[in-house]
């Protein structure tokens, strides 16, 4: 009867390392091959390392909206493509609103 018990704990021991290593190489391979396609920067400026924009305070107007979906043709300013985007995707993305105190 312990024969038994013992091989029964050494195929389960089997089935759940075998479980184990083929969900790590699934979930590997599935990360790597979405992994590009998960970028949020499709387009702009892809030449570039890392986007740096730079705005001096004075050429803002009473209020200036910069874009946080990375879908704008006026990057980094907004125009509303981040509706467009939320209703694709389900995300709830808006633009970053820097307006004068008055």
């Amino acid at each position: 009867m312990s024969d038994l018990l013992g091989k029964l704990d050494l195929t389960a021991a089997g089935v759940c390392l075998a479980s184990t290593i083929f969900g790590v190489a699934v979930g590997y391979i599935w990360s790597t091959r979405s992994s590009g396609k998960q970028c949020c920067n499709t387009t702009i400026k892809k030449d570039c390392d890392k986007v740096v924009d730079v705005v001096d305070m004075e050429d803002l107007g009473a209020k200036t909206c910069y874009c946080r979906c990375w879908q704008s043709k006026k990057f980094p300013l907004c125009d509303g493509a981040h509706n467009a985007h939320n209703a694709r995707t389900g995300d709830n993305l808006g633009p970053l609103v820097v307006k004068k105190s008055e």
